[in-house]
C-alpha cells in the first residue's frame, strides 16, 4: 500500500485562517490558479493519496444537476404511493461510467428508494435497449435516505452521450410526499401505475410531471471539470419550452461541445451543471420555499458539492431588488456586500467565479425608477470592480438599444423579465469560452467581454 508524504499529508490538514480576503487582481488570479492547477497534478500522481474526487483516484464530474428545494405548501405536496419515477436528464458532457446524487435535504422522515435504474432514453419514457444499468448505494439495491440528507449511488458502466437524455428510474415503496425537489423542471417526467417498473422499457405511465423530486445531480467519469451556473429563474430557464432545453446554460453546453480549440484548452470535456431555482434571491429566503434558500445559505451544497466543480457563473439579484420595499429597501451596497461573500467563498475552494450583470427587468410587476437605479449600480459595479474573475454582460447582451432598461422585443418572453427562446439563446452566446480556457495554458486572462 501506498502512502501519502507526511509533508503533504500535512499541508493538507492544514486548517487556514480565516483572514480578510484583499481585492485579487487578474495576474495574482492567474497565479493562484495555475499554482492550483500544480498541486492537483501532485495530487493525482499514484500514492499521492487523498484527492479531490476520492481515495481510489477516481474522478468525476457533473454532466447535469439541478437546485432542490422545499418543503413546498401542502396545496403544491406531490405525492407518490408505491410508484416509480422516470426521470429525464438532458447530458452536458459524456463518460464511460455514471453515478447518480439522490436527495432528502428538505425532507422530514426517511426516504426509501427501493430500486433505481439508469440507461439512455429513446423517446418518452422508453429506455433504449441495451442501455439498461441497475444502481446500487453501497453495494444495496435499495437504501433509507436520512431527513437531511443526500446519498451517491455507486458507479456503473454505461456510455454517456454528450448532450442526451438519460433515464433515472427511482421505485418508491409505500407513500411518499416530495418534500424535496426542484420544481421549475420544464421537462416532462413519468410517474408509473402502483409498483416497481424500474427495470420496464416502457413505462406504465399513470400521469406526468415537469418537476425533477428528489434528483439533483447525475455524474460522469472525466478528467474535466464542471461549471456550475448559480441563478435565479433566469437561469433555471422560466418561460422556456418545455422538453427542448432552451435554458442559457444549455446553450453554453452545446457551444462547448462543438469549439475546440487546443489553444484555449477547450475541448469538449467541461460539464454543466444548472443550479438556478426560480424566484431565488442573493441575500435572503422567499416565503415561497420552491424558490430555494438564499445564494448565500446553499452555497456550499449547490456549488461545493458538485463533482468537479472549479468554475461558477453567478446571475442573482433582480429577486432581491424587485421585492424589496420603500420602507426596507434592498440597496447596491447592501449587493455587493453579499457578493463579495459569494467571491471570497469561491475563491477559498480554488473557484474561478464569473459575475453577470443584471438584464433589465423594466415592464415588470415589481420594476421601478428607483429599483433600476440600484440594478444599473450594480451592473456598473460587476463590470468595473474586477473583483470576479471575468465578467459576463448578460445586460448588454439582452437589452433593447434604444431602451435600455428593457428586454430587446425579440428576446422578451412577455412578462418583461424573462427572456423567450431566442434570448436564452443570445445569453448562451454571450458567455465568452475563453473563461474555460485549460488551467495550465499561462495567456492573458479573459475579461469575459471577448467573443
Amino acid at each position: 500500500m501506498q502512502v501519502m508524504p507526511t509533508a503533504l499529508f500535512n499541508l493538507m490538514r492544514r486548517k487556514q485562517p480565516a483572514l480578510p480576503r484583499p481585492i485579487p487582481t487578474r495576474r495574482s488570479r492567474v497565479g493562484l490558479v495555475l499554482a492550483g492547477a500544480a498541486l492537483a497534478a501532485i495530487l493525482a500522481l499514484p500514492g499521492a493519496g487523498a484527492n479531490a474526487q476520492g481515495w481510489n483516484n477516481e474522478r468525476w464530474t457533473g454532466t447535469w444537476g439541478t437546485a432542490p428545494a422545499g418543503p413546498p405548501a401542502p396545496a403544491s405536496l406531490q405525492t407518490f404511493t408505491d410508484q416509480t419515477l422516470r426521470l429525464i436528464v438532458h447530458t452536458s458532457i459524456g463518460g464511460n461510467r455514471v453515478r447518480i446524487r439522490v436527495s432528502n435535504e428538505f425532507g422530514a422522515v426517511p426516504l426509501r428508494i427501493g430500486a433505481a435504474r439508469i440507461g439512455v432514453r429513446a423517446s418518452g419514457s422508453d429506455v433504449a435497449p441495451g442501455t439498461d444499468r441497475v444502481l446500487t448505494f453501497s453495494g444495496r439495491s435499495s437504501i433509507v435516505v436520512p431527513p437531511g440528507a443526500p446519498v451517491l449511488s455507486d458507479p456503473v458502466e454505461l456510455n454517456v452521450p454528450a448532450l442526451a437524455d438519460l433515464a433515472v428510474s427511482l421505485y418508491l415503496p409505500g407513500t411518499v410526499d416530495a418534500t424535496t425537489i426542484h420544481n421549475t423542471g420544464l421537462q416532462t417526467n413519468y410517474v408509473s401505475l402502483p409498483g416497481d417498473f424500474t427495470a420496464s422499457a416502457t413505462l406504465p405511465v399513470q400521469r406526468t410531471i415537469t418537476a425533477w423530486p428528489f434528483l439533483t445531480e447525475v455524474d460522469v467519469d472525466s478528467v474535466g471539470p464542471s461549471i456550475v451556473t448559480l441563478g435565479d429563474s433566469i437561469t433555471d430557464g422560466t418561460r422556456s419550452t418545455v422538453d427542448t432545453n432552451n435554458r442559457w446554460p444549455d446553450w453554453l453546453a452545446r457551444r462547448l461541445q462543438t469549439v475546440r480549440d487546443p489553444v484555449l484548452g477547450i475541448n469538449g470535456r467541461l460539464g454543466v451543471v444548472n443550479r438556478g431555482i426560480s424566484g431565488n434571491r442573493l441575500l435572503g429566503d422567499s416565503p415561497n420555499t420552491l424558490a430555494g434558500s438564499s445564494i448565500q445559505e446553499r452555497f456550499d451544497r449547490d456549488v461545493l458539492a458538485t463533482a468537479g466543480v472549479r468554475y461558477m457563473t453567478l446571475l442573482i439579484g433582480i429577486n432581491d431588488i424587485g421585492n424589496s420595499s420603500a420602507t426596507n429597501p434592498v440597496t447596491a451596497d447592501d449587493l455587493i456586500a453579499g457578493y463579495r461573500q459569494v467571491v471570497a467563498r469561491a475563491h477559498a475552494k480554488g473557484i474561478a467565479i464569473f459575475g453577470a450583470t443584471l438584464t433589465p427587468f423594466e415592464g415588470a410587476g415589481y420594476y421601478s425608477p428607483e429599483k433600476e437605479v440600484v440594478r444599473q449600480a450594480v451592473n456598473n459595479w460587476i463590470r468595473s470592480s474586477d473583483e470576479f474573475d471575468g465578467v459576463i454582460d448578460f445586460d448588454q447582451a439582452t437589452r433593447d438599444p434604444a431602451h435600455p432598461t428593457r428586454f430587446l422585443a425579440a428576446y422578451d418572453s412577455g412578462d418583461h423579465l424573462h427572456p423567450n427562446d431566442l434570448g436564452y439563446q443570445a445569453m448562451g452566446n454571450a458567455v465568452s469560452l475563453t473563461l474555460f480556457r485549460s488551467l495550465g495554458v499561462a495567456a492573458k486572462p479573459a475579461t469575459g467581454l471577448e467573443k
